[in-house]
């Protein structure tokens, strides 16, 4: 039995999505690559917020680029009436409906679960927020620096001292809660594929980023001392992170145990006796004696290229990487071996896209076009039965 390649999971499932911003565009995008036809419902002349955090992609915004391909793009103002007539057509023949609007807003203009679920039964809910529903915090505003600070990101990232704390280079409580909604989502289709009926799924930033801090949260466990802030290196194990070499290069290492602190010794720094001192023969050691074992290893690296660095780590079998910049990241080598780049259209031309993380032998993922505003208006409503007249009349009166 062979599987039609071009057959995908969702293929047949429709998607509503009320988002802006990452969080829930992320979920949304990541549903349109498995074949889900997802409606982006942008407000009239303006749209999603994220349009206009820069022009760094040919003239359109980084962050939306990212989060929107493969999706269309419906200009709806929902504080029309007439909107909520057209959003009741487009719910009635949807499976999923997506919200990132902010805290209340879905339930004051009833598009609450309980709400819907009396009159779409299959239709499954996913409401995506800073910190979900209940609790002192409910309706607290919550971007994503804010929710690496709520979440104890902040706290274990930068460099000793809180004058050096830093947040995260791209939006990783947004990306949590994006993803958590969206393995969400696939687990609420698997279940009204049991059960006949639509569920909620309420997911927070605040707890997409904790369930991710669980080892320093553990380590710091009944009062413990926490992680220390330890920049690019690893807070608790030793040599692990950034080392200089000559040439003004630095090279990214990691020693995970003994046997491979002994390699290390005797096949990267030259010194087997080195593994034996008793300052560094165990990790913790390492770690505690780690600026004089820094030393150590900057004044071996310092006549070396990276290249000999890099040669002597793979013949001792020690984890390394190159430290690359976003340029370094468009030519990395082994993205383009595997073949990782597709092309997607958009407003402004071609543009390249990396496929979709864990890849299925069984289908290609969808890659399409990142839309202009509304582009997509006239025919999600033409197809609703409404015609040219009524369309410039939605126009006139500032519902599309």
């Amino acid at each position: 039995m062979t599987t039609n390649p071009l057959q995908r999971p969702l293929d047949g499932i429709t998607v509503i999505s009320l988002e802006h911003a990452i969080a829930a565009p992320f979920c949304t995008r990541q549903l349109a690559d498995m074949g889900a036809r997802v409606i982006k419902i942008e407000r009239p002349g303006v749209g999603d917020f994220a349009r206009g955090y820069d022009t760094r992609t040919r003239g359109l915004a980084s962050h939306f680029v990212w989060t929107n391909r493969s999706k269309e793009s419906l200009t709806l103002d929902l504080k029309q009436d007439e909107a909520g007539d057209i959003l009741e057509q487009l719910l009635a023949e949807a499976d999923v409906l997506v919200q990132n609007l902010a805290p209340g807003a879905a339930a004051r203009m009833g598009l609450s679960f309980d709400a819907l679920h009396e009159r779409f039964e299959r239709l499954i809910v996913c409401d995506i927020s800073g910190y979900g529903e209940g609790g002192p915090y409910e309706h607290k505003k919550a971007y994503d620096l804010l929710i690496q600070s709520e979440g104890g990101f902040l706290s274990v990232t930068g460099g000793p001292g809180e004058e050096h704390m830093a947040k995260a280079g791209c939006s990783i409580a947004d990306i949590s809660a994006g993803m958590y909604a969206y393995s969400g989502v696939l687990s609420a289709l698997l279940l009204r594929a049991r059960t006949g009926k639509g569920s909620r799924i309420d997911v927070s930033m605040l707890e997409g980023l904790v369930e991710w801090m669980g080892y320093p949260m553990y380590y710091a466990f009944e009062g413990a001392e926490p992680p220390p802030r330890a920049g690019a290196a690893h807070s608790t194990i030793y040599p692990y992170g950034p080392f200089p070499v000559g040439a003004g290069d630095t090279v990214m290492l990691g020693l995970q145990n003994e046997r491979e602190w002994a390699s290390f010794c005797t096949k990267v720094l030259l010194s087997a006796e080195l593994a034996s001192d008793e300052r560094f023969d165990a990790n913790a050691k390492r770690s505690a004696n780690r600026a004089q074992l820094r030393q150590i290893i900057v004044e071996r690296f310092a006549t070396l290229t990276i290249q000999e660095v890099v040669d002597r780590l793979q013949h001792a079998q020690i984890a390394n990487a190159r430290v690359n910049d976003m340029h370094g990241v468009w030519d990395h080598p082994q993205l383009k071996a595997r073949d990782s780049w597709r092309e997607i259209d958009s407003p402004v031309g071609k543009l390249p896209a990396l496929l979709p993380p864990g890849r299925n032998d069984a289908f290609e993922p969808r890659m399409d076009a990142v839309p202009g505003l509304g582009e997509h208006t006239a025919s999600i409503l033409g197809k609703l039965g409404y015609g040219t007249q009524d369309l410039e009349r939605l126009r006139a009166q500032g519902t599309i």
